[in-house]
Parts: structure tokens; C-alpha cells; sequence
């Protein structure tokens, strides 16, 4: 029996209809994957680009949850974050771990994007707060071979990943994104690279030794006095053995901190390595240096500082002080420069010996 026309055409222009729905629908897709990923590329700081990885995406592609996972074994990035005064807390959906091992089973062959349901003993370091999550998309993140991290999305949608879905897209983004932490990451190093130190954003050994050869010739030159304050972190060893080293690295941030606040703009203040740093104050008197280095001292212990959930610890300093004044006779500067540094030390040691959290003078 031959169809109706007319139905042939209504059934014609519903084909047509849903085709256009579906070509309209797959150029907003293509659009807002086109707009992430403009994002991801355009963001210029870490911080940014954790933003728009664990807000934006999940806004973008209504989930229910995204976390983000970096491997992190020397904490650099870490230390790149405090050292810009970013405080890991903003960013409770990104983990940093020493090694992906044993975060889930998954990672140990993840070399493309693996779908499928939730498998809480699995996957519950993974997505720690997120009880009704129902399927996953683990996507890797690789840079010259090598496995840096991993992307988790979560949906309470059981049906939403499933191990039967194409994962070319997925694998597209974990390339985008992989690359845009590289780029992000050697921004920070660069910015903090040369003469500064990237946890606490002072200045490095390298800077000290160079402005520490300038100050001694000017004030050859002006017959004036310098000044080294050599700081040391009381029992920082404890810090990191029973809070751990992101106790130890927020303890010397805040040290630098406090510290800073009471420096003069014309003085040179630098990490000297470990929980050392040095000041060094052209021009002034032995009476000034001492009541700088005490005002630096109850700075420091004057609030305590929260090293892990719940426990506070107040830190204390010793500093060891010494101070030069070179002649025209000192021709030799490095020789001066070896005997300040090494009376300070001195002057550190025996502040140390007299129970901590003390002021101390050695004379050259």
C-alpha cells in the first residue's frame, strides 16, 4: 500500500528538525570545548589554571566533581605556590603527591583515559567528599612520556562515563591540559629563578654573596660599618619530623614573613640555605643592629603559626650577629667577608648553646 505524501514529508521535515537540533547542539559542544580550551591556554599563573581545571570544568560540563591529581616529588610546585603567598587550602579539589602509586590501581597503565563506575575501596583517595558519585573518567596527564598527574571527573550520573564511550576527546584535553601545566610551571620557576628563592621569595645565596662584596667596598669606601644578622630557625628539625616538610616549607615562609616586616628598605635580606637567613645592614651600629635583631626576634614569637589542622606551634629564632668595618688596608674583601660570616656563625652557635631563641654577638 503507497504512503501518504503528506506523511512522508511530515516525517521528512521532523528528520530534518532533529538534524538541525543535533548540528546546533554539537556547534555549542564544539564551542564551549573551544572556550575551555582558550582558557586553559590563556591562563597565566598556576593559580589560574587551577581555577578554570577544577571550577570552570565542572561548571562547563555540569559535573558533579573535579579533581585534579599532580605527582610533586620534590615539592616544587608546592614551594611555587607559597612562595607567591598561595596558600594550598584555596584549592581544596587539586592533591600533590609524592608519587602516584597507590592513589588508585588505574594509574599504574594509564596511558589513555579509562571509563567506568565508581569503585569506592578503588578510588576513594581520589574523590575523598564525593559520596554519590557513580562513574568516573580518569584522564591522564603525560609529558615526554612520563605521567605527571591525572584528571578526575566525577558524576552521579552512572550512565554518564561509561567504558563503552569514545575517549578521543578526553585524551585531547589531558594533552591540552598536560601542556599548559608545563608552561604554567616553568613561568613560576623562571620568575623565581637567577637571585631569588622561590619558597620565600627573598633573595638567594647567590644574590647575598654578590651584595654582600658591594656593601663591604662601600663601606671601605665611606668608612662605615656593616652589619651580618645570621637567623636560624629554632628546632626546625622537629617542625618537619613530626608535621611534616609542608609544615617545615609554611614555617620558613612565615619566618620570611615576619622578618621582612621589620627589615629596613636599605638593608639586604636573603635565604642563605636551609633554615639560615642573613641580613645585612650597611651603615649601622653595632646598639641599632642588636635592637633590629631583637624586634625581629619577638616578631617571630609573637603568635603561633597553625602547622597542621588543630596544632599550632610557636616558632622562636636565634641570630648570631657580627659586624666590620673594612679599611683601605683590608684590600683583600673575600677574606672579610669569610671572617664576618664566620663570627656570625659563631655568635649563632653560642645563641644556640644558651637555650635558643636568643640575640647573640661575635666580633670579627
Amino acid at each position: 500500500m503507497p504512503r501518504d505524501p503528506e506523511s512522508e514529508i511530515r516525517e521528512l521535515r521532523a528528520l530534518i528538525a532533529e538534524l538541525k537540533d543535533e548540528a546546533a547542539n554539537n556547534e555549542r559542544l564544539l564551542k564551549r570545548n573551544q572556550e575551555r580550551e582558550f582558557e586553559i591556554l590563556r591562563a597565566e599563573s598556576l593559580p589560574q589554571l587551577f581555577d578554570v581545571i577544577c571550577r570552570r570544568l565542572r561548571e562547563s560540563y555540569g559535573l558533579d566533581s573535579v579533581v585534579l591529581v599532580l605527582a610533586d616529588a620534590e615539592h616544587e610546585i608546592r614551594h611555587l605556590l607559597l612562595g607567591d603567598q598561595v596558600r594550598l587550602e584555596q584549592f581544596p579539589d587539586i592533591i600533590f603527591v609524592d608519587s602516584l602509586a597507590g592513589m588508585a590501581p588505574q594509574f599504574t597503565s594509564l596511558q589513555k583515559p579509562w571509563l567506568g563506575p565508581y569503585m569506592g575501596p578503588d578510588l576513594q583517595l581520589l574523590f575523598r567528599s564525593q559520596h554519590e558519585i557513580r562513574s568516573v573518567a580518569l584522564i591522564p596527564l603525560r609529558r615526554q612520556d612520563k605521567l605527571i598527574g591525572c584528571l578526575a571527573f566525577g558524576s552521579r550520573d552512572e550512565k554518564r562515563f561509561s567504558r563503552h564511550l569514545a575517549t578521543d576527546f578526553l585524551a585531547h584535553l589531558g594533552v591540552m591540559i598536560a601542556f599548559a601545566l608545563e608552561n604554567a610551571v616553568n613561568r613560576a620557576r623562571l620568575v623565581r629563578s637567577g637571585l631569588t628563592d622561590f619558597l620565600t621569595g627573598w633573595h638567594n645565596r647567590r644574590y647575598l654573596q654578590t651584595r654582600l662584596m658591594e656593601e663591604l667596598a662601600k663601606a671601605r669606601r665611606q668608612g662605615s660599618t656593616l652589619v651580618c644578622l645570621l637567623i636560624d630557625l629554632d628546632r626546625f628539625k622537629e617542625i618537619n619530623d613530626e608535621h611534616g616538610h609542608l609544615a617545615g616549607d609554611m614555617a620558613l615562609r612565615e619566618v620570611a614573613l615576619r622578618v621582612d616586616a621589620q627589615v629596613r628598605s636599605s638593608d639586604a635580606a636573603a635565604r642563605y640555605g636551609g633554615d639560615e637567613f642573613v641580613v645585612l645592614l650597611p651603615g649601622a651600629s653595632l646598639e641599632q643592629a642588636r635592637g633590629l635583631a631583637e624586634r625581629i626576634r619577638e616578631a617571630v614569637g609573637a603568635t603561633p603559626l597553625e602547622v597542621a589542622a588543630g596544632v599550632e606551634r610557636r616558632l622562636t629564632v636565634s641570630i648570631g650577629m657580627a659586624a666590620v668595618a673594612p679599611t683601605r688596608e683590608n684590600g683583600d674583601l673575600k677574606g672579610v667577608a669569610e671572617r664576618l660570616f664566620s663570627a656570625a656563625d659563631v655568635a649563632l652557635y653560642r645563641a644556640k648553646q644558651a637555650g635558643r631563641n636568643r640575640v647573640e654577638v661575635e666580633t670579627p
